[in-house]
């Protein structure tokens, strides 16, 4: 088991320095080209992935990752509050009671249709008991 962890670590290791490599923009690749760092990854397992993950990386602190064009979360970013204020408010009643009727009159219309197509489901159903019915008959006459 200690031989497998032996090959896997490293091999791990440079998998993601490999991946991290790849991923990472031309601008932010330090001392080296970014093709020659993955040349130095694939060529020198540990040595090379460590020193990609050590000096090979603009890394930022971790407070500076939203940064100019970001991400940013909906209660700090300004627009998205402006547009909270813009919006019309959400307890007008008088736009509650017209949603209420618009969902009673759809309800309406999806019940009227449900029992138009019961009604035909019952229709056809008589159709084929009589149709059948007569089969029946025409058999036993014979």
């Amino acid at each position: 088991m200690l031989r497998a962890l032996l090959f896997i670590l490293p091999l791990a290791l440079m998998i993601y320095a490999f991946i991290d490599c790849l991923n990472t923009p031309e601008e932010e690749a330090k001392h080296l080209p970014k093709v020659v760092w993955v040349i130095v990854i694939l060529l020198f397992w540990v040595v090379g992935a460590i020193g990609w993950i050590a000096a090979g990386k603009v890394r930022r602190p971790a407070g500076a990752r939203g940064g100019a064009g970001g991400w940013v979360a909906p209660d700090d970013n300004p627009d998205f509050l402006k547009s909270l204020r813009n919006e019309p408010a959400r307890n007008d009643p008088a736009r509650d009671e017209d949603a209420a009727r618009d969902d009673e009159a759809g309800l309406k219309e999806w019940e009227a249709d449900l029992r138009r197509r019961e009604e035909e489901l019952r229709k056809r159903e008589r159709g084929e008991e009589d149709r059948r019915g007569r089969e029946r008959g025409e058999d036993t006459e014979s």
